[in-house]
C-alpha cells in the first residue's frame, strides 16, 4: 500500500508541474519506484531521508547584460512571499582590481569568466545549501574594488536565487542548482538599458559605455553567455514582461518546496497564508532588541488573526434577521454555542483575543504536566459544565516547532470526554512560530 501511494504521488506531482516551451523537467523530479515491493533497508532509508532537513531550493538566473534578470528575480521573490528567499548576485564576487589593472581599467574585460572569483561563489552556495549563513562581499563599481570593512550577511533560506551573466558557465556551480532560468531579451533593448544604468547608477559617460560594449560585452556574450543558454531548464523571452512564464515558474517552485504537504496529509489542518504584514510581525517578535511592550503588542495582533481565522472554520447555520430598514437579511450563525479551554499557562495569552472576538465566551482551564514522570499528568482542570453542548476552542500557543500539539490535543480530548461522558467537538487554535 505505501508503494502504491508513492507511485500515485509521483504521477500527480509530474502532472501538476508547469508545461510550456523551454521547460525541462528531467533531473528535477525524483524517479518513481522501480518495483512494487521494497526491501526493509530501503524503507528505513526512506524514513530517515524524510526526517532529514530539506535543503534550500537553488535557482540560477542568467542572461545577457541588462536583460531583466533582476526584474525576474524580484517578481519571483514577490510571489514567494510565504517562504524565506535570498538573492545572491554574481556581481558581488568580482575580483578586486590591482593597482596596475586599475590604471588600465578601460582594457579590463569585466564580462570574462576570469573577472569573477568563482571559487568563492561556489563556497558561498555550498555553505548556504548546508544551512549556514555567509558574508557576501560588497563590490564598488566605481573604484572596482571590494569594500574591505563591510559585508552583506546572507542567512540560510528556503529559496536561494543566484543571479548573474555567467552563473551557468562553471559546471560545479550549475550542479548545485535545482532550476536554471535564462532571460532572453533583444540585444537592442539590452544595450539601451545598459547605457541608462551605467550612466545613471555607475557614473560613466555614454562613449565609454558604448566602447566597452563593442569591445568586451558583446563578444563575451557571444562567446560565454549565449552558449550557456543550452543548460537552462526555462527560457523566458521578454524578461519581466513575461508574467505567464514567471507565474508557472513560481507554481513549480511551490510544488517542489511542498508548501501544502501538511494540509494534504491532514485535510482538517488549515494554515493561514503568510503575507508581508504577517512576516513583518514575525520579524519584530523574533528580534532580541524588541521591547516587552512591542513584543506583547505584535504577539497579540498575530494571535487575533489566528483566532479570527479559526472561527471562520467552525460550522455555521443559516439565519435570517430584519434590518432597521425592515428588509430581511439572510446571514449565518454558529451551529452550537462556543467555549474556550486554555492550556495553562501559555494558553492564557490567547484568551484576550478570543474574548475580543466572542463576547462573553466561557473559558475553561487545563494544567498538564507534559513529561508525566510522576504518573500524574493532569494537574488541574476547570471546564464548563455544559461543555458537551459547545464547540471547544483549545488555546495553546507554541513558540517552537509545534511538536507538542499532538500530545496536548489528544490528552485534552480524553479530559473532555471524561468530563461530559460524550464526544466533544474541538477546534485547535495553535499559534505556531517555527524558528
Amino acid at each position: 500500500m505505501p508503494e502504491e501511494t508513492n507511485s500515485i504521488d509521483y504521477v500527480m506531482e509530474k502532472a501538476s508541474g508547469p508545461h510550456f516551451s523551454g521547460l525541462r523537467l528531467d533531473g528535477m523530479l525524483s524517479s518513481p519506484p522501480s518495483s512494487s515491493t521494497a526491501s526493509p533497508s530501503h524503507r528505513s532509508a526512506s524514513a530517515s531521508d524524510s526526517n532529514a532537513p530539506k535543503q534550500p531550493f537553488v535557482i540560477g538566473v542568467s542572461g545577457g547584460t541588462a536583460s531583466g534578470k533582476t526584474t525576474v528575480c524580484d517578481m519571483i521573490i514577490q510571489q514567494l512571499h510565504d517562504h524565506r528567499v535570498v538573492l545572491v548576485n554574481q556581481d558581488s564576487f568580482y575580483r578586486g582590481l590591482t593597482a596596475e589593472e586599475s590604471k588600465r581599467v578601460h582594457e579590463y574585460n569585466f564580462d570574462h569568466p576570469d573577472a569573477f572569483d568563482t571559487e568563492q561563489l561556489l563556497d558561498c552556495v555550498q555553505k548556504m545549501r548546508s544551512g549556514h549563513s555567509y558574508q557576501v562581499p560588497i563590490y564598488d563599481f566605481k573604484s572596482h574594488r571590494r569594500c574591505s570593512d563591510s559585508f552583506r550577511q546572507v542567512n540560510a533560506s528556503d529559496v536561494i536565487i543566484l543571479e548573474g551573466i555567467l552563473v551557468f558557465h562553471d559546471q560545479r556551480v550549475r550542479n548545485l542548482m535545482n532550476m536554471k532560468i535564462f532571460v532572453d531579451t533583444d540585444a537592442d533593448v539590452r544595450l539601451a538599458r545598459r547605457i541608462r544604468r551605467d550612466t545613471v547608477e555607475r557614473g560613466r559617460d555614454i562613449n565609454s559605455v558604448l566602447e566597452q560594449y563593442a569591445k568586451f560585452v558583446k563578444p563575451a556574450f557571444d562567446d560565454f553567455v549565449l552558449p550557456s543558454k543550452k543548460y537552462a531548464d526555462v527560457i523566458i523571452p521578454r524578461g519581466g514582461d513575461n508574467h505567464v512564464a514567471i507565474d508557472l515558474i513560481v507554481q513549480h517552485i511551490h510544488t517542489k518546496l511542498g508548501q501544502h504537504d501538511l494540509c494534504k496529509i491532514y485535510p482538517n489542518v488549515h494554515v493561514i497564508q503568510s503575507t508581508f504584514q504577517i512576516r513583518g510581525m514575525h520579524t519584530l517578535i523574533r528580534d532580541k532588541e524588541i521591547s516587552k511592550h512591542d513584543f506583547v503588542f505584535y504577539s497579540d495582533r498575530l494571535i487575533r488573526l489566528v483566532v479570527e481565522h479559526g472561527l471562520g472554520h467552525l460550522p455555521f447555520t443559516e439565519k435570517q434577521v430584519v434590518t432597521p430598514t425592515g428588509s430581511v437579511y439572510t446571514g449565518v450563525d454558529f451551529c452550537k454555542k462556543l467555549c474556550g479551554v486554555s492550556i495553562v499557562r501559555s494558553g492564557e495569552s490567547m484568551e484576550n483575543a478570543l474574548r475580543a472576538c466572542c463576547k462573553g465566551i466561557k473559558i475553561g482551564k487545563l494544567l498538564i504536566h507534559r513529561d508525566g514522570d510522576n504518573g500524574k499528568q493532569l494537574i488541574y482542570e476547570k471546564l464548563p459544565k455544559d461543555i458537551s453542548e459547545r464547540h471547544v476552542l483549545l488555546l495553546d500557543p507554541v513558540l517552537a516547532t509545534g511538536n507538542k500539539f499532538l500530545f496536548t490535543s489528544n490528552f485534552a480530548i480524553v479530559c473532555f470526554v471524561l468530563k461530559s461522558q460524550v464526544y466533544v467537538p474541538i477546534a485547535l487554535l495553535f499559534f505556531v512560530l517555527v524558528g
